[in-house]
């Protein structure tokens, strides 16, 4: 599992509508939202190929003018271990 954060920077009349289409991308959570309109997004994908590909959709956005992926931590999937008692 793959977990990054990305920054993005708005043109300020599109803060909202720009905010309205990052939680319809699925992986994507709006974090936080500065006063000036900085946009901090978090996505959650299965691998490297899957974040690459939300980051460059966010990055295409209509009303950017810049996003930039700040952290990227990759994450081996816990072992789930059963113990059954007789």
């Amino acid at each position: 599992m793959n977990l990054s954060s990305v920054v993005v920077i708005p043109h300020p009349q599109h803060v909202e509508s720009l905010i309205g289409a990052l939680t319809t991308i699925a992986g994507v959570e709006v974090a936080a939202v500065s006063p000036e309109g900085k946009i901090i997004a978090t996505i959650e994908a299965d691998g490297d190929r899957e974040t690459i590909q939300t980051y460059e959709l966010i990055s295409q956005m209509d009303g950017l003018m810049s996003a930039s992926m700040v952290y990227h931590q990759k994450e081996d999937e816990p072992e789930v271990v059963i113990s059954v008692e007789a």
